[in-house]
């Protein structure tokens, strides 16, 4: 009788994309041309929302035959069009599980096609049961060339390091399946989190949020503020300018439009620094003593020990987070579903469901 070997799945529901995190990297380094080498579909949806935020993402479109007999030429041709086209300042070939099987040797056909603009090589598939390791195979090769520096390449690893840590321990892979879930009616949490700003109770508003969805993260924190001002509420964001040049961006436009409107802002941490931030966010929490906290963004990241009697309303885009969030005590669990999308292409801050929710009660 053959001997029978159980195979054990990590995971029994979707995770993020290796492909993707590259494509989303590319665009943190300024990158103003990605090309997907593999078929028309790979990463369709993420390549089109990532082109309303201003990078331009071309594919080479490979089909079957290709995949027996290669695409470099497909490849050189296409790197030849997005500079005469486009005219890019910095390019991006991010290879795809197609490319992988097929051996194509994504740094030969940049050299073979003459294109000038400086390309990076990213080699990379979806077959990592990590997507970390699209976002460490687009900083190597950047750092390799020029447009990080080997400590920024140094720093991002270690913060990816957290980043996954968090997500194993307390987050959306903590478990092999989370049922997704709406959360708390908005309306409900926003009522209690009303009746306790207005009870004289002091309280902390944190936002603890991954670079761009922080666009509409501040909003909840900002509507708080115009709901009640006069509140003993300490507001707390990961706002600090470090990063990749797209983030140290961001935090500048959402800190100065936080601040012009009003909100006593103080920064702790800074927007990729969201997984390694939560011992930092959790010891000002308990510095402050607050009795409630509304926490928003990745609040998974600060441990449960931090938040002992403190009442937590908190807010997250993940539909897969609320059982995880419910789980380590927070008392209210609201999901901004569409959150991600929104906040893509966007130099202000964007308008949250929540938010919304807040000021029609004040």
């Amino acid at each position: 009788m053959a001997e029978h070997t159980e195979v054990r799945m990590k995971y029994m529901q979707p995770r993020p994309s290796s492909i993707v995190a590259a494509l989303y990297t590319a665009r943190d380094l300024g990158v103003d041309v990605s090309i997907l080498h593999g078929p028309s579909g790979c990463s369709f949806k993420h390549a089109r929302l990532l082109e309303e935020d201003g990078m331009h993402v071309l594919t080479t479109s490979l089909a079957d035959n290709e995949f027996v007999f290669g695409g470099q030429q497909p490849l050189e041709k296409v790197l030849r069009y997005a500079e005469e086209r486009f005219a890019p300042a910095r390019m991006a070939v991010i290879g795809t599980c197609v490319s992988m099987i097929i051996g194509e040797d994504l740094s030969a056909a940049i050299e073979e096609s003459g294109v000038t603009t400086p390309t990076i090589a990213v080699e990379i598939h979806a077959g990592y049961p990590e997507n970390i390791e699209g976002v460490i195979a687009t900083l190597v090769p950047a750092a390799a060339i020029g447009w990080i520096s080997a400590e920024e390449l140094s720093r991002q690893q270690i913060l990816l390091a957290k980043a996954n840590e968090v997500e194993r321990l307390r987050g959306a892979a903590s478990m092999p399946y989370i049922e997704p879930s709406r959360g708390d009616l908005k309306h409900v949490a926003a009522k209690r989190l009303l009746e306790l700003a207005k009870s004289g109770r002091k309280g902390v508003a944190v936002m603890n949020a991954k670079k761009e969805t922080a666009y509409m993260f501040a909003d909840e924190l900002i509507a708080l503020h115009d709901a009640c001002p006069e509140g003993k509420i300490e507001y707390v964001a990961n706002l600090e300018l470090r990063g990749l040049p797209k983030v140290r961006a961001d935090a500048a436009r959402i800190s100065g439009e936080m601040r012009e409107r009003g909100v006593p802002l103080s920064l702790l941490g800074a927007l990729d620094e969201y997984g390694a931030n939560g011992d930092a966010m959790g010891n000002r929490i308990r510095a402050i003593a607050p009795e409630f906290a509304l926490i928003v963004g990745v609040p998974h990241a600060i441990r449960q020990e931090y938040l002992t009697g403190v009442e937590c309303i908190s807010i997250t885009n993940g539909p897969r987070q609320v059982e995880p969030l419910r789980s380590q005590g927070h008392r209210h669990v609201i999901v901004e579903v569409d959150l991600h999308p929104k906040t893509l292409g966007v130099k202000e801050i964007v308008p949250s469901e929540f938010g919304a929710v807040l000021r029609s009660f004040a």
